[in-house]
């Protein structure tokens, strides 16, 4: 039936990649409508308050094993049980744009993490700080994906992976956040004061929520399509993505995200560790360290964000898999001292963390506007709950093979799977979304 069409993903245009690729990464805001600039600087600033409440859990884990006693095994499983729960989030989440809209799912999600951050610093034993734990990793995932169609769908197609890889950037700002909330606050308080004060912090989220609700507005693309369900009482269902016309491209695209965090999580979790532990080096534990990975990560999304639209999205993809291989390479393989690997620090956060600047431009391209938040919040979210288990695989395997041997393998296992997803999908560089129209630059 005709009304079934629009299941299957558009067809690229045939612009020239000049025009498609754009001017400078921040060019393109020059021209932006007042719409469009809302839309992004309340994804940004979600997602860069997303990483600020996500990353305090690291910084007070020593903490909480002093004052309660807990295993680094308890300490650990609250981290896998958030990932776990924010794949869960992302995908429902995913679902939910679709019905009832981006704007408002954006709204639900971020209120969601900031309340249960909040109920993080109040909690008074380790199970009731694993149960928050849990529930913000639901809202944190919704909001990625919430975020990333949104501003996927607001921004032209010359300049999606700018603006979306630029929303992405705000990650490492709210990482480097909270290194200085916890050092200004465990600085003034004392320890057991200052974890709840720091994840009470983690409230201020919801005042985004206002902004949100009073000036961001859904994206032309979606309002349409959804006049045309109405007329037509055909919405999307929720097995649509694993339709013949789809199948093949959610199996590909889940493969791309579960490579790209899946090499993630082998390298940041366990790296740290095996450079102390087997490595003896010292660098490790210092904030330069940090600053350095936080610093090489911001660069990183936003090298990636223009690489996006001036490369494409799969060579793109490609070249920081590639790059993150080499870095993995690097630190389990080669004789390093502690001033080598402080600089490293700068290269491990660029390609690791850079890879994932392009993949919402991406995603959002991949899937028609009607399934486009299932779609993309299924296959981000199945990368992320995969990815989630690496950390526990390369612990358990690390007893047989030595620890840097196996990080290494899964980080090339992943990383090639990354490769292979995108060598096998379409690009996507310059293409319209349907019932976008065209506006001039």
């Amino acid at each position: 039936m005709e009304s079934k069409t629009p299941l299957a993903a558009p067809a690229a245009t045939n612009s020239s990649a000049s025009d498609e690729a754009g001017g400078s990464l921040f060019g393109w805001y020059g021209e932006a409508t007042p719409r469009e600039k809302r839309a992004f600087w309340s994804c940004k600033v979600g997602y860069m308050l997303d990483g600020m409440d996500t990353q305090m859990l690291s910084f007070v884990i020593p903490t909480l094993i002093a004052t309660w006693g807990i295993s680094l095994a308890d300490a650990g499983f609250i981290g896998t049980l958030t990932l776990l729960a924010s794949a869960l989030g992302g995908w429902v989440a995913g679902i939910l744009s679709d019905r009832i809209g981006r704007v408002r799912t954006l709204q639900l999600t971020v209120l969601w993490f900031a309340l249960f951050t909040g109920l993080c610093g109040l909690a008074q034993n380790y199970h009731q700080l694993l149960a928050a734990r849990a529930l913000m990793g639901f809202g944190f995932g919704g909001e990625w994906t919430a975020g990333a169609v949104l501003i996927g769908e607001v921004i032209r197609a010359r300049d999606r992976g700018k603006a979306v890889g630029l929303v992405q950037s705000g990650w490492a700002i709210g990482w480097g956040l909270t290194a200085i909330l916890y050092a200004v606050l465990f600085s003034l308080l004392p320890g057991d004061m200052a974890w709840r004060a720091l994840f009470l912090i983690g409230l201020l989220p919801a005042l985004l929520v206002l902004f949100i609700r009073r000036y961001v507005q859904e994206p032309e693309v979606y309002q349409k399509e959804k006049a045309k369900q109405v007329k037509s009482e055909d919405a999307p269902g929720l097995a649509a993505i694993f339709s013949p016309a789809l199948l093949s491209t959610t199996i590909r695209a889940a493969l791309l995200t579960t490579g790209a965090q899946g090499g993630y999580y082998a390298i940041t979790t366990w790296l740290p560790t095996y450079l102390k532990t087997e490595r003896h080096l010292t660098v490790m534990g210092t904030g330069g360290y940090l600053a350095m990975i936080i610093f090489g990560s911001w660069v990183g999304y936003l090298a990636s964000s223009y690489l996006t639209d001036r490369l494409g999205r799969k060579p793109n993809f490609i070249l920081f898999a590639v790059g993150s291989m080499v870095i993995a390479f690097s630190y389990t393989s080669l004789p390093l001292t502690d001033s080598a690997m402080f600089w490293l620090g700068f290269p491990l956060g660029f390609f690791a963390s850079g890879i994932f600047s392009g993949m919402g431009a991406f995603l959002t391209e991949l899937f028609p506007t009607r399934v486009r938040g299932s779609g993309q919040g299924f296959c981000y979210n199945v990368g992320r709950a995969v990815g989630a288990l690496f950390p526990f695989l390369i612990g358990m395997l690390s007893k047989q093979y030595g620890l840097g041997t196996t990080i290494g393998i899964f980080a090339g296992v992943a990383y090639g799977v990354l490769i292979l997803a995108a060598l096998t999908l379409p690009e996507t560089r310059g293409r319209e979304l349907e019932s976008l129209e065209t506006r001039t630059a």
